[in-house]
């Protein structure tokens, strides 16, 4: 086997572990908000938590990357990630809980942006595109994890429990795979990258097309269990089985995503995402039926799945640095996860989780809005141009 390939099966390894972790917090949302006495405006407060931590430290990893190598880099990052998600569980209260959720977040931006990087950097050498097949890995990561947590949840296992296994299994996978990653070392004469600076140009206008995504994934991924709990009264097994629906869409969607992507170009791609996003969208608002709801959240993974792969992998194309990049293109990004919480539960708490989910559904045709912008300048490559 190949150096390269070796690199692309280890990254995608990382990619999967990483997906597990927020697979297995997603369906345990609800044991979590109970566990901390949370009203959902408080849960929609406390979910805008890992947002934060994320989009304050993410530029960081640019940093460690080059300090360390990006082999070393991720090792550490990783294995951070899979110990610190344990927290949510185990806090007891509101302002606990905002903490861990913030640790969690940090950590997970991190291994996030360095992971990307890496595949960025690996999809460059091999001349192709692979960066929407390792986000099918994550989301594939996502339905592993989700699918133990429907499990788990159906048994009424402690989500403490549940985390601090999963927490040990997936640091042992995430460290192992990190050694035939690639190791990419700075020359002497790359400066540093900045400890913090704001995203350039470039990353506000791709970094729109994610953040509309990533508002519906958010949204989807936290509050679907919640959402057939509370609006439609359905057993804490049959809530979970929402997020476990989006995820299989969005795996299915990712897995295949790179082919489309070289058939029908980003722009055009894109553009159908956001349709089928808007669709699940508003048969989540209308439904009357659990099964709806959940077809309509498999609608909405299917519709976002392809969006945040690709605007990183326009983010790597723009400057010489991917890490820094794809970090700027990731805090424009990644701020729909700080917003979207905080909003879906203050509306929530206002009126109910359908009028929440209505604003998804507007925000989900922005997908096709803004996605002209993920064709760079002068790029005329098939799985670049609409």
């Amino acid at each position: 086997m190949s150096e390269l390939r070796q690199a692309r099966y280890a990254v995608a390894a990382v990619f999967c572990v990483h997906g597990s972790v927020a697979g297995s917090f997603a369906t345990r949302v609800p044991w979590i908000q109970d566990h901390a006495s949370a009203s959902p405006g408080q849960l929609g407060l406390a979910l805008a938590f890992p947002a934060i931590g994320a989009s304050l430290s993410m530029p960081l990893a640019a940093r460690i990357s080059h300090r360390y190598g990006s082999r070393t880099a991720l090792r550490g990052l990783i294995a951070l990630f899979t110990l610190t998600f344990v927290l949510p569980s185990l806090a007891p209260n509101l302002v606990a809980l905002c903490a861990a959720l913030f640790v969690y977040g940090a950590t997970a931006g991190m291994a996030d942006v360095a992971m990307n990087a890496l595949g960025v950097e690996v999809e460059q050498r091999m001349g192709r595109s692979i960066l929407s097949g390792l986000h099918g890995i994550w989301s594939v990561g996502t339905l592993i994890g989700s699918g133990i947590g429907t499990v788990a949840a159906h048994l009424d296992v402690s989500a403490q429990l549940h985390h601090a296994i999963a927490a040990v299994v997936l640091t042992v996978v995430g460290t192992t795979a990190c050694h035939w990653v690639l190791d990419l070392q700075p020359t002497e004469e790359e400066e540093a990258p900045p400890r913090f600076a704001l995203p350039p140009k470039s990353a506000w206008l791709i970094g729109a097309v994610g953040f509309c995504a990533v508002f519906a994934e958010g949204a989807s991924l936290d509050w679907s269990a919640v959402y057939l709990r509370d609006v439609l009264t359905t057993s804490a097994g049959v809530a979970a089985a929402a997020t476990t629906g989006f995820a299989l869409t969005m795996a299915a969607a990712r897995i295949a995503g790179d082919a489309v992507v070289d058939r029908w170009g980003a722009v055009r791609t894109v553009r159908i995402s956001g349709a089928v996003a808007t669709l699940g969208g508003v048969l989540v608002v209308l439904a009357g039926h659990p099964l709806v709801a959940i077809a309509g959240f498999g609608l909405l993974g299917l519709g976002v799945a392809v969006v945040v792969p690709l605007a990183f992998a326009a983010a790597g194309r723009t400057g010489p640095n991917a890490s820094q990049a794809i970090a700027g293109v990731a805090t424009v990004t990644y701020t729909a996860g700080l917003i979207a919480p905080s909003v879906i539960g203050g509306i929530a708490q206002a009126s109910n989780l359908t009028v929440s989910f209505i604003l998804v559904t507007l925000l989900a045709t922005g997908i096709a809005a803004f996605s002209a912008v993920l064709r760079p300048a002068g790029v005329r490559d098939a799985h670049l141009d609409s």
